[in-house]
């Protein structure tokens, strides 16, 4: 019986982790954290009957508390109580997928305390790649990419010897805007770009694919993954959402990782690899396809995705900046306070204004976010 912690158990990737949870005979449920919404955890501790449960709200974690009125599950709170979720002694496995960068302390403890990582936190490697990778190598722990681009990947490499990858290349959907022009992205709305027209994620991820930002930051964590150096990583557009990334090596062969856009396929390979395990759900037909296509991102009007390669290229601090300053600017676009094309504005100003820090520290790391925010408010606010 295999013991899960899930950090972010009421968002996109934890729910549905709770649905192959439920499918499964050999798995469990110790330990679950959520930044706040309790209404959706107060179901899965009724369910999942978890020994520890963390609320990043330290007032909800209270009310909480004193609803549940049962002394068999350990309410705690803030970043403590993430911690205590992501090291409980009991745990096997830890399935990372809160968003933000409060993810990251979290991971650390629990590579620290030896446990395995199904990783869905983007942050985590986009900002701490060089500290989280080798620390997990020290450690002998195992980091299982959920991201369905990196998890096609990692298949793809299996019983293959990393020295002859050629390069990685990364497939994005295009979002809902792909054919639309720059004159066209003028005035788009929140609306318009949560239509993603593949895959039911959450809202900051959905509109991260709408600007490529999201490819940009799967391409960062790609580098960190795979030990591969930016130059050998592509992103090509596959707007079907059935080929979800591929793998070219030395001698000119190309494996690829197929299948439907079900993000429970790689969050349950994460869990049970190296095994794999049926699942319910529908399969790909190819029977039914007219063809796959494939084209080129519009880099010139998508600029998140060009804007992550330069951050690479000057490494340090710069991944830290690109990642809290879109966070910052999606926050904005959501709020309605900035219109979409200046999600790519805000990101800029950002890298041009910054001071790298060549080898940063993770205080670094959290003071540099700090720093982004701070100057977000000083420059773009209304």
């Amino acid at each position: 019986m295999k013991a899960i912690s899930i950090i972010g158990s009421t968002g996109s990737i934890g729910t549905q982790t709770l649905d192959i949870v439920r499918q499964s005979d050999d798995m469990k449920v110790v330990a679950l954290a959520v930044c706040s919404n309790v209404s959706l955890l107060k179901k899965q501790i009724s369910e999942f009957k978890p020994k520890i449960v963390a609320v990043w709200n330290e007032d909800k974690a209270k009310q909480l508390k004193n609803d549940l009125m049962d002394d068999s599950v350990c309410v705690v709170s803030g970043m403590e109580g993430l911690i205590a979720v992501a090291t409980y002694d009991k745990a096997d496995i830890v399935v990372t997928a809160i968003v933000g960068m409060i993810g990251i302390r979290p991971t650390v403890e629990a590579i620290l305390a030896g446990k395995n990582i199904a990783l869905a936190n983007k942050e985590t490697l986009v900002t701490a790649g060089h500290l989280i990778m080798p620390l997990a190598k020290e450690k002998g722990v195992s980091v299982l990419p959920v991201d369905s681009e990196h998890s096609a990947i990692f298949q793809c490499l299996q019983g293959e010897c990393a020295s002859e990858i050629e390069r990685l290349i990364i497939t994005a959907s295009g979002g809902p805007f792909r054919e639309k022009t720059y004159e066209e992205l003028q005035y788009v709305t929140l609306e318009d770009a949560l239509k993603h027209p593949n895959w039911s994620m959450g809202k900051k991820i959905t509109i991260d694919s709408a600007t490529l930002v999201n490819k940009g930051l799967e391409v960062i964590e790609a580098r960190w993954l795979f030990g591969v150096a930016p130059e050998q990583i592509d992103v090509i557009v596959q707007p079907q959402s059935i080929i979800h990334s591929m793998v070219e090596f030395k001698d000119g062969s190309i494996k690829a990782q197929l299948g439907t856009p079900d993000m429970k396929l790689p969050i349950q390979y994460a869990l049970n690899y190296p095994s794999r395990k049926s699942i319910q759900g529908e399969r790909l037909d190819f029977t039914k396809l007219s063809g796959i296509l494939l084209e080129q991102p519009n880099r010139k009007v998508f600029r998140g995705l060009d804007f992550a390669y330069d951050a690479m290229y000057v490494g340090g601090s710069m991944p830290t900046v690109y990642n809290a300053a879109n966070e910052c600017a999606v926050t904005k676009f959501m709020n309605k306070q900035i219109r979409f094309l200046q999600i790519y504005d805000v990101i800029d100003a950002c890298m041009q204004a910054h001071n790298v820090i060549s080898n940063p520290s993770l205080e670094d790391i959290l003071e540099t976010e700090q720093w982004v925010y701070s100057y977000i408010h000083k420059k773009f606010s209304a």
